[in-house]
């Protein structure tokens, strides 16, 4: 029995919506952010040049609390999470660390440093490792680490061994209005020197070397990047589809509350 036109085309359609979102969903990356600081963050994200822009580009989490976010089968950007913001008022900034024009969706804007940032390149090919690092070579805020799921022990990046804020040189350190360190300056992003940003004459490994400056934020945080050249690189790569990236995943944390103590949604 022939059907009639309007159901075959039908019927077509939705077959080409099966075809459609099942190979795409087959294709994505899952990121869980969880909080486990003492306090509600702001995490923002931002993708590279030419890709999509996830979740608005910035979300409040509560403590506790996690959200999903699917990126495509090919997408690179930047993680990071805001602390103390107030998005009541016309305040900017609107944040104390990671602002990004006062937005709580940051819609593709890059945070203002110093702030953790987590590095993510998710590869076309699904045969192939997903690509990530936690950087400070801009300076630090929080720590972070970041996980695949199901978890294994060589695709992961575990947090701080310390609280960097809790150590940051005075030169380093940003202060809020009641003078308590929220971050910790990068020397690049403090001093702006050649030598110490891997620039120029300094631009490659053999003439630049860790400093003073580098080595305590690699002590206390080993398995992040401290500075543009760090080696061997502090890199993860695994083929996983799904990942979790914690905020103050570590206990100490807690003793920290107030570095990012909730100001407003």
């Amino acid at each position: 029995m022939r059907l009639p036109h309007f159901v075959a085309a039908f019927l077509l359609f939705l077959s080409w919506q099966f075809m459609f979102f099942g190979n795409a969903e087959a294709h994505t990356v899952t990121f869980y952010v969880h909080n486990k600081c003492p306090f509600g963050i702001w995490p923002a994200i931002a993708p590279n040049n030419g890709y999509p822009v996830l979740a608005n580009g910035g979300f409040y989490l509560p403590s506790g609390q996690t959200r999903r976010v699917i990126a495509p089968w090919k997408w690179t950007g930047r993680l990071w999470a805001r602390t103390g913001c107030n998005f009541a008022t016309n305040w900017s900034p609107a944040c104390q660390t990671g602002d990004c024009d006062g937005r709580l969706e940051c819609n593709g804007l890059i945070g203002t440093p110093p702030v953790t940032l987590v590095q993510i390149s998710a590869q076309i090919d699904q045969t192939k490792p997903n690509y990530y690092d936690v950087s400070l070579v801009d300076g630090y805020n929080l720590p972070v680490s970041v996980s695949a799921r199901p978890i294994s022990s060589k695709c992961a990046i575990g947090g701080c061994v310390q609280s960097l804020n809790s150590v940051c040189p005075e030169e380093l350190k940003v202060l809020n209005d009641v003078r308590e360190v929220v971050a910790c300056r990068s020397a690049c992003l403090k001093f702006d020197l050649d030598s110490f940003c891997c620039r120029n004459e300094y631009g490659s490994p053999d003439k630049c070397g860790p400093s003073v400056y580098s080595k305590l934020f690699k002590e206390a945080c080993p398995s992040y990047y401290s500075y543009a050249y760090d080696s061997p690189p502090p890199l993860a790569s695994c083929t996983a589809k799904e990942y979790m990236v914690t905020f103050c995943p570590s206990t100490w944390g807690r003793g920290n509350s107030s570095v990012g103590s909730d100001v407003a949604r």
